[in-house]
């Protein structure tokens, strides 16, 4: 695979600057997709970093026109006929997830451009996540016959009414200003003013949290979202996708697309009927759930469903999602099942089912155990599968 600008650069550069340390994911060409290195890399770092007394504030930000547009899907496609052979990344970028949720030193994320899917992991759970004007945030795994992972099962359940389901089902877009008004991103930044932002913060030289949110804020702008942002749908969002089945959630926005006013649902019902029927399921239940469970759950939750999808437990819609985005790039994929109705709710239960407790996440429940759990001291690794 091509890791950054050339063959010899990092995917991943970690800088050190006084008190402060610096993340640039460097893969500009294929827009910072998150690679197997890289997640090893910022696993690394950020352990490293936390245990260091010296260090107070962590800068992360991205090569070229994207901060990260997820999980390098390829990845995925070149493993689908080997077993597992994606478990020790998948393995290994939950539990960095859940880590980046619970980081004891201050974080900042510098977003300028996409930020999608895994790759808004790295962004939306900051204490502070600066967005701008190119900001461009999505989770559309469901419609590859995936589902919202990377801890967004737990994030999206939290947003306000039923604004997480209807981002997970459609895979709809956010920008800077909604992101910030969404609660998804802490402010908004111009982006001509980023680079002189993050030289202050460097020149800070400290992570105290009120030190920062007050520099942060001499470079950023009030949000005014536009009248035509989906988050001034809310009611009409909340009113359909609380419905409890995908067929309820579709057939109550195809009955509100018909009002006046709400010609903008009918490029998104359209786009949600192409989409993987199993996708669209697995990632429903998967939010409803996330609204019971604490993190740690839903990431144990969100790394079964991924192992299981990966091993075409219920469909192999994951490959073939992928074999027409990027592959062949003909955008006709071939669904099986080709409709929500012959999604058998068994094969449904199937892929939630808890795993034994040894094949399960492993993320540490004592705070002086914090870094235990790693990839290489799991049953996977150490052959007790």
């Amino acid at each position: 695979m091509a890791q950054g600008t050339n063959s010899d650069e990092p995917v991943v550069i970690g800088e050190e600057v006084g008190n402060v340390r610096l993340i640039t994911l460097n893969r500009p060409r294929h827009l910072n997709v998150i690679s197997p290195e890289t997640v090893s890399l910022l696993a690394e770092y950020l352990e490293n970093w936390e245990k260091d007394e010296n260090v107070e504030l962590i800068l992360i930000k991205g090569a070229g026109r994207a901060f990260s547009a997820g999980g390098d899907l390829r990845v995925f496609y070149q493993g689908k006929n080997s077993k597992d052979a994606c478990l020790e990344v998948v393995y290994r970028m939950y539990w960095l997830c859940y880590h980046i949720h619970t980081y004891k030193k201050t974080q900042v994320a510098l977003v300028n451009g996409f930020s999608m899917g895994g790759g808004a992991s790295l962004m939306v759970p900051m204490k502070f996540s600066v967005v701008t004007e190119k900001t461009t945030f999505a989770t559309p795994e469901a419609a590859i016959g995936f589902h919202t992972d990377c801890g967004f099962s737990y994030m999206h359940s939290r947003l306000p009414g039923h604004l997480g389901e209807f981002l997970a089902l459609t895979g709809a877009r956010l920008n800077g200003p909604e992101l910030v008004a969404s609660g998804l991103a802490s402010h908004f930044v111009p982006s001509e003013k980023l680079p002189e932002l993050e030289k202050h913060l460097v020149s800070l030289n400290k992570g105290e949290n009120d030190a920062v949110k007050s520099l942060i804020e001499e470079f950023s702008s009030k949000v005014q979202i536009d009248e035509n942002s989906i988050l001034n749908k809310q009611s009409t969002i909340d009113e359909c996708f609380c419905k409890d089945s995908v067929e309820e959630i579709i057939q109550s926005f195809e009955a509100a697309s018909l009002k006046e006013g709400n010609g903008w649902i009918v490029p998104i019902l359209k786009g949600l009927k192409r989409f993987s029927p199993t996708g669209l399921k697995i990632t429903l239940r998967s939010v409803r759930e996330a609204r019971e469970q604490s993190l740690a759950e839903c990431l144990k939750r969100e790394f079964r469903l991924t192992i299981n999808i990966l091993r075409s437990c219920i469909s192999g819609d994951v490959y073939e999602g992928i074999r027409a985005l990027t592959i062949d790039k003909d955008n006709a994929p071939k669904w099986d099942p080709d409709s929500l109705e012959k999604v058998k709710a068994e094969d449904l239960d199937n892929v939630f089912q808890p795993y034994e407790a040894h094949l399960e996440l492993q993320v540490p429940e004592k705070e002086e155990c914090r870094w235990d759990g790693k990839y290489e001291n799991s049953a996977y690794a150490t052959s007790k599968v």
